[in-house]
């Protein structure tokens, strides 16, 4: 049996996304296929490493070594041909936390940062929480069914002297797109002219798919090096999410100094104990397993792309080109996001993320997380089916 195959009940662990569906859909007994985390174990060293370290009995003040940075270091060049420098690495709880020290950072009150919708929605909630402005520079589908960059837009947006930052998401959730080398280098060059920081959040950076190519941003010049701070975390990749262990990735030594800085400010001296050790564990001991993973993956996407052309033609699968995401087209059914949401849960008993969540140019999507075993699948799938085949 393919250990990704084991339905492993999470109910009663205060999961948010099996324990918590009657405060956030108002509905009991619905399938939660939306946040994104994996109905997966971690893999087994992760699991052994805590266990000793919990044996150990003493959870006092720790701070991550050069073991740590080594393992880091040599997942970035290994899996994405990226050699750092150690001094490079910073830490942070998780990349929306990171973000926002980010932003506190380096942006003023009314200052403008450019996000790219659709787009995972704390970008835009955040920068409005610090009282930002958010200038949305909107991704179009092109003839193939793939979101393309509005450069001219882009450089429109940047070239306001207001723009301080621009928040990238690469690889893209929630349209698992994977942007290439030549779009990255693009973008890192307008924000070079036009001296706009550069927020890149690669969380979904492990989870390659259909042989993929993935590029680091800050990988491709020592100017557009300079000008960003990319941020990666083994919470998605190996499912740690709770554990709370992200990396600020930060070349530009003045600007590495400002962040922690802040940092500081707030008190963010540390990340959990347990985080550091699964952090070091992962990156250490992970290869393989994550291996299993994206072929694992792989099969659920061809699955659903199969069931969906077959019972629900009406909608269309964006193929994923990384993360364990898919994001769904159902503006053909005709139906608004509150519609779509009430007979998922109403008819379907399923929970997907709306689209309109991502952004106004996401309305008729919906995001269906796929991180879970193929019987989970073919459940969800029978419950869209139930909810749309009507229309």
């Amino acid at each position: 049996m393919n250990r990704f195959d084991k339905v492993i009940n999470r109910k009663n662990t205060n999961s948010v996304k099996w324990d918590f569906s009657k405060n956030i859909f108002g509905v009991d007994e619905v399938l939660p296929m939306w946040v994104a985390d994996m109905d997966f174990q971690a893999p087994d060293e992760i699991i052994d490493v805590l266990h000793s370290r919990v044996d150990h009995g003493i959870f006092g003040y720790t701070m991550s070594g050069t073991s740590m940075e080594k393992a880091i270091q040599e997942w970035v060049k290994n899996r994405h041909s990226w050699d750092i420098d150690p001094k490079i690495i910073t830490y942070s709880p998780g990349i929306v936390t990171a973000i926002s020290l980010a932003i506190e950072a380096f942006t003023s009150e009314q200052d403008k940062v450019v996000v790219q919708s659709p787009v995972y929605y704390p970008f835009f909630e955040i920068t409005k929480k610090h009282n930002r402005e958010v200038l949305y520079n909107h991704l179009h589908l092109d003839n193939n069914f793939r979101y393309d960059i509005n450069f001219a837009d882009l450089e429109e947006k940047l070239s306001d002297p207001q723009t301080k930052l621009f928040i990238l998401c690469n690889p893209h959730n929630p349209s698992g797109r994977v942007w290439s080398k030549e779009e990255l280098t693009k973008i890192g060059n307008l924000c070079v002219k036009h001296n706009v920081l550069i927020l890149s959040d690669d969380i979904h950076s492990d989870l390659l798919l259909f042989n993929s190519k993935y590029t680091p941003i800050a990988s491709i010049n020592e100017q557009i090096a300079n000008q960003t701070i990319t941020f990666i975390a083994p919470s998605k990749t190996f499912n740690l999410a709770g554990l709370q262990a992200s990396v600020a990735l930060i070349t530009n030594d003045s600007l590495k100094k400002k962040y922690n800085e802040v940092k500081q400010k707030f008190g963010l001296m540390m990340i959990n104990t347990l985080g550091q050790e699964a952090m070091e564990a992962a990156y250490t001991y992970g290869e393989k397993w994550l291996n299993e993973l994206l072929e694992y993956l792989e099969g659920n996407v061809i699955t659903i792309e199969e069931h969906i052309k077959t019972h629900l033609p009406n909608i269309k699968v964006m193929r994923p080109e990384s993360t364990y995401l898919i994001w769904l087209d159902a503006r053909a059914l005709g139906k608004t996001d509150d519609e779509l949401k009430d007979l998922l849960l109403k008819k379907g008993k399923l929970a997907l993320e709306p689209g309109s969540k991502f952004g106004e140019n996401g309305a008729g999507f919906l995001r269906m997380n796929i991180a879970c075993s193929r019987t989970t699948i073919m459940d969800g799938l029978d419950r869209l089916v139930t909810a749309f085949k009507e229309y």
